[in-house]
């Protein structure tokens, strides 16, 4: 009997869905902008505030530097405005710390890319 037990569940976890790339990165954005938006509504305080931005300013610069690189498989124009958002958000995070301006135009950008690597993911 206990034996079927650990067969039984050395297979389970084989059953878990495989998540795509295009998912991770939908995923990653998602958590990200749940917590900007909580950042945005002034429902944490500014010590998780400096977290999440940090946090969104991280991905966003994996992503300029994925994008920077030459045999990127990605449409250069599509390349050059992820670059472009990049500098955007750096520059607007550093706003915000400062308190000249607010979260809502990060959840806006995440919340586009969200969308749009969404109907990517369905027409794959």
């Amino acid at each position: 009997m206990n034996a079927q037990l650990l067969a039984k569940s050395a297979y389970t976890a084989a059953a878990a869905p495989t998540r795509t790339e295009r998912g991770t990165e939908y995923e990653i954005f998602s958590r990200i902008t749940r917590k900007l938006g909580v950042a945005a509504r002034g429902e944490c305080d500014f010590q998780s505030l400096v977290s999440v931005l940090h946090d969104n300013r991280m991905l966003w610069n994996a992503l300029a530097a994925d994008v920077a690189i030459e045999t990127n498989a990605l449409p250069a124009a599509l390349r050059a405005r992820i670059f472009y958002l990049s500098e955007f958000t750096t520059h607007h995070t550093r706003r915000v710390l400062a308190g000249e301006a607010s979260v809502d135009a990060l959840v806006e950008i995440n919340t586009a890319v969200m969308r749009g690597l969404r109907q990517e993911g369905a027409a794959v």
